[in-house]
């Protein structure tokens, strides 16, 4: 078998696409309609000045948490200086109800499932996420219709509460930082618009998250989604420690809903901190849970699983529902473990069997297991393609990842572009990713990574590769997937490249670009770098580094777990 990635065609494309979009932006003719959508830039430029003064914040996000912040101990974030800014404030956290979620992975789709469900019930539903993929906007939802909170009502927000936030700096000797300040407005807007309920998610751990504020007479539930090795340093070093961050959110007397599954001294840890502050715990994996994917369908291009699901818990709370035939257009066993979470919890807070099964077959994510519609792929040039992309970034997420592309593209070619931060177990990564069905291609890129621990790929080369490898795809006579993983950053770059949303991204357009190592697996292929200058590849297994490489450590591990396919 050979095949040739052609730059040609796909160069002729960006010079398009790029005449197109001028230096003023573009606005999309696709629709994009999800849980949380995403919006226009031309919004967002109406936030200069907030964005202006939250960027001089300290941002852990981006510079990176400190040993031992996330724990319960001497070096843990200081939960003092968030309850006198709120207090500052008004206490705006006391006045509503609220589900505190946290876990190593699932908070955000567990979030999205219940925040469906209840708008659905009828409430009026707050929601705090965060990362966002394109707008910091994304991370606060309001109301009934789940959108992200308009530039409007957050520039009114802050003007209101400025001066206040302005004196917490100097009063904590500029110690606040830009978690604390955005998890207040976001608490200021719920009380604001006196929401029901709200969806809070955790940002790190728990014990110490500034979210952890909530008091127990205001929490509904608690969620623990998973227990996973990520920020180990910042949240005590062991899985146990992790545990024991994340159990934090626990309150007196407040049903507890864990995810999982857990092994079992992990899950201990959780039932240990519950039982003496008399909170009911529900496990997802309790044995009365009985939940199968039995099979894919299509609607609107895009593919679903159907599902049966029985809950019937008889331990600590009477939960019940049987949700025969369930659509779930979230694929894969961990977002339908994600969703029986999401269900025991609404059960929790006594929602009915119908609302529950509109919200979850109405949640999408972007960038979770998000596919692209025809219509989209097309726009790119990419025909007889479909394009996968999904924010997986551990080893139990690319192992469902995996575990999606078995099942939606059993044959056919395969193509995956990755980009990763540095901080994250690349092997475990490469080994659950390409464990299940091998590759045809693989294309490492960059991309601006928070902090930038990591250098950038800019969208028109991302674009740039992903019309290169389906030249390939249309050649043959089977149609291809092409799946974009590795970071949520990767995921935030392709939405803004393929005109999926409206967006303005020229300053994307004017920066340096960096190469793509790109690298073939069983036989030979040929290879063009951005200036047309071919360079083949006689050997299996090969590697091509144009000018730079990504992150050393990176190209070791796929170079060599590939040699050894």
């Amino acid at each position: 078998m050979r095949f040739e990635l052609s730059m040609r065609g796909s160069t002729k494309f960006s010079r398009l696409m790029l005449s197109s979009f001028g230096t003023s932006g573009f606005t999309s003719s696709l629709g994009f309609s999800r849980t949380r959508p995403c919006c226009t830039m031309a919004e967002d430029r109406k936030l200069g000045g907030f964005l202006d003064f939250m960027e001089k914040l300290r941002n852990y996000e981006k510079s990176g948490v400190p040993k031992g912040a996330g724990t319960d101990s001497d070096d843990g974030f200081d939960l003092g200086r968030m309850r006198r800014l709120l207090q500052r404030l008004g206490n705006p956290h006391s006045n509503f109800k609220a589900v505190h979620i946290a876990g190593t992975k699932g908070k955000g789709s567990t979030s999205a499932f219940l925040s469906n469900i209840l708008r659905i019930e009828g409430y009026s539903v707050g929601c705090y996420t965060s990362p966002h993929l394109l707008t910091i906007r994304e991370r606060i939802s309001v109301g009934r219709n789940g959108g992200p909170v308009s530039a409007d009502a957050l520039n009114t927000l802050f003007s209101n509460v400025k001066v206040v936030i302005d004196e917490s700096i100097d009063q904590e000797n500029g110690a606040l930082t830009h978690f604390e300040v955005f998890t207040a407005l976001a608490f200021c807007l719920f009380s604001q618009e006196k929401v029901d309920i709200a969806i809070v998610e955790a940002g790190l751990g728990g014990a110490r998250d500034a979210t952890n504020v909530l008091c127990s007479n205001g929490l509904a539930a608690s969620v623990i989604t998973t227990i996973g090795e990520e920020h180990m340093a910042a949240l005590g070093g062991s899985l146990e420690s992790i545990a024991i961050a994340k159990s934090g959110i626990i309150k007196h007397g407040c049903p507890v809903v864990i995810g999982g599954p857990f092994v079992p001294h992990i899950e201990h840890i959780i039932r240990d901190k519950a039982l003496p502050m008399s909170s009911p715990v529900i496990s997802a994996c309790d044995p009365g849970i009985q939940h199968v994917v039995n099979c894919l369908g299509r609607k609107d291009e895009k593919p679903f699983q159907i599902c049966d699901l029985l809950i019937d818990v008889q331990k600590d709370m009477r939960l019940f529902i049987h949700l025969p035939s369930l659509k779930l257009g979230m694929l894969g066993d961990h977002q339908l473990q994600n969703a029986v979470t999401a269900t025991c919890t609404a059960l929790c807070l006594r929602n009915q069997d119908l609302a529950v099964r509109a919200g979850l077959e109405s949640t999408q994510l972007p960038g979770r297991s998000q596919f692209l519609t025809t219509k989209e792929a097309e726009a790119l040039q990419l025909s007889k393609t479909s394009v996968l992309i999904d924010g997986a970034h551990t080893e139990a997420s690319a192992r469902g990842l995996a575990d999606i592309i078995r099942t939606v593209h059993p044959y056919g070619p395969l193509v995956l572009v990755v980009a990763m931060a540095s901080d994250k177990d690349h092997a475990a990564f490469a080994t659950q990713l390409l464990s299940g069905r091998q590759p045809d291609v693989v294309l490492l890129t960059e991309v601006n990574i928070a902090g930038g621990r990591s250098r950038m790929t800019p969208a028109t080369d991302l674009k740039a590769s992903w019309t290169s490898a389906a030249t390939y795809h249309r050649a043959g006579s089977q149609s291809g997937l092409i799946v974009v993983t590795g970071s949520l950053h990767i995921v935030s770059s392709i939405l803004a490249a393929l005109n999926v949303i409206s967006l303005r991204f020229h300053s994307l357009l004017q920066r340096t670009c960096f190469p793509v190592i790109r690298f073939k697996l069983g036989f030979e292929c040929q290879f063009y770098s951005k200036h047309d200058e071919a360079v083949l590849a006689k050997q299996n297994f090969e590697l091509l580094k144009l000018k730079e490489s990504i992150h050393d450590e990176l190209y070791f591990l796929f170079h060599s777990y590939c040699s050894t396919i």
